[in-house]
Parts: structure tokens; C-alpha cells; sequence
């Protein structure tokens, strides 16, 4: 299938996402994300500086143009268009959804597109719970999500088990199948709401036999929101 995967707008993608992580944008996070080779990754910023879509920074971080930006939102609408498809109406398993997105998210067409946001509802969120971007472009105003902390799972360290709602999952998970299906089946999917301590600075997620263990590098992935208590200001 790798006849369907479009160098540049895969490029521009992990871009996109690196910036909506607020993680910098530097060639060796698209070497890290894609598996590809410094020198391979070196050539193809380089090309895509020549055609007017980034520019490399002094600090060597690389800022999209408006036309990168453009060109990164629309992929990225569709890869999330196509996750929402995947799930929804075809009902692929939770762990396949991303991967076959990247596929369709290269040759989906604006017409297509817009059937797919009639046919869902036009929900403004990846199953993974991810905005999906560019929805104006569409002629769909997205509902503004109620204002609350989202923080990383990654930020809770105290040793006292808390309650909390899952938000959304970095695009870093969505990669790892057996991590999808293991947060899955805790329980930790965008909506809901799960038990979480911290043990020895691992996290544990759920209760009872499905609860799972991640590290530091997973629970920085998962984005929940905590209850405010009595007491908070």
C-alpha cells in the first residue's frame, strides 16, 4: 500500500502534530516519528523549503509557510475524517484505525470529504478525541469545546489514586497497537472516565484485572481532565 502514501503530505502531517503536542519541530522528531533516516529526512525538509512550504530556522526548528499550513490542516482533516469513517461506519478495531488513515488521508477528495462529515453528524473530533482541524474550509462552524485543563496523565505524581476523563490520545499512541488495545481495554478511551495512581513513577490506569501499567512516555500521551475537588481554587 505504500504506493497511496504521499512523502510530503505525511511530512506535513507530523508537523501539524508535532505543533498541536507543543513538542519542537525539529528533523530529528520526524526522523523519531517516521522511522526514516537523518539524511533521507534532511533531503526531503530541503525540497520542501525549495517548494515554499516550511522554513528552517535558525535554531534549525522548521516553520510551515501559509501554504504548508494550509496544505497540513486539509491532510490532517482528512486522515481524521477517515479515523472517524474507520470507526463509526465501517467499525475497524480501535488499534488499525490510524494506520489505515494515513492510506486515505492521500487520496480522499474534497467531495468525499463532505459526505463523510454529513454522514457523521459532522463531529468535530477524532475517535481518538482530536480536534479535527480546517472545518470552516468545509462550511462547518465547529462547536467551541467548554473550557477546562487538559493536562498529560504524565502530570499527575501524587500517590493518591484520583478519578479522571480522558480527553484525547496523542498521535504517538495511535501508532502502537498493543498500547491502543491495552488502554482500551482499561477503560482509558476519550469520554470516559477512569481510576488512576501512581505507583513507583509508573501509571496505573483502571481497576481490576484490565487495569494496565505505562510509563512516563505513554502517560504523557493520554490527555485527561481531573475533577475539581472541594478546597481548589
Amino acid at each position: 500500500m505504500t504506493e497511496l502514501i504521499d512523502t510530503t503530505e505525511m511530512y506535513l502531517r507530523i508537523i501539524f502534530e508535532l505543533e498541536e503536542e507543543g513538542t519542537a519541530v525539529l528533523r530529528a522528531r520526524i526522523v523519531e516519528r517516521l522511522g526514516h533516516s537523518g539524511p533521507t529526512v534532511s533531503q526531503t525538509v530541503a525540497r520542501m523549503e525549495r517548494d515554499g512550504l516550511l522554513a528552517v530556522q535558525p535554531d534549525r526548528s522548521l516553520l510551515l509557510s501559509p501554504e504548508g499550513r494550509l496544505r497540513a490542516t486539509r491532510v490532517m482533516r482528512k486522515h481524521r475524517l477517515a479515523e472517524r469513517l474507520l470507526v463509526d461506519v465501517i467499525g475497524l478495531e480501535y488499534e488499525y484505525v490510524h494506520a489505515e488513515a494515513c492510506r486515505w488521508e492521500h487520496v480522499m477528495s474534497d467531495r468525499v470529504e463532505r459526505k463523510i462529515l454529513a454522514l457523521l453528524d459532522e463531529r468535530a473530533q477524532s475517535p481518538y478525541g482530536n480536534p479535527i482541524p480546517g472545518l470552516d474550509e468545509l462550511g462547518v462552524t465547529a462547536e467551541r469545546e467548554m473550557r477546562s485543563v487538559v493536562i498529560p496523565l504524565a502530570e499527575l505524581a501524587g500517590p493518591e489514586p484520583c478519578r479522571v476523563e480522558v480527553r484525547r490520545l496523542g498521535e504517538p499512541v495511535q501508532h502502537d497497537g498493543e498500547v491502543l488495545t491495552l488502554l482500551q481495554a482499561a477503560g482509558a478511551v476519550p469520554g470516559r472516565s477512569v481510576d488512576v495512581v501512581v505507583v513507583h513513577g509508573r501509571w496505573r490506569i483502571g481497576s481490576g484485572d484490565a487495569a494496565v501499567e505505562v510509563g512516563k512516555e505513554i502517560a504523557g500521551q493520554v490527555w485527561v481532565t481531573v475533577p475539581r475537588r472541594h478546597g481548589d481554587i
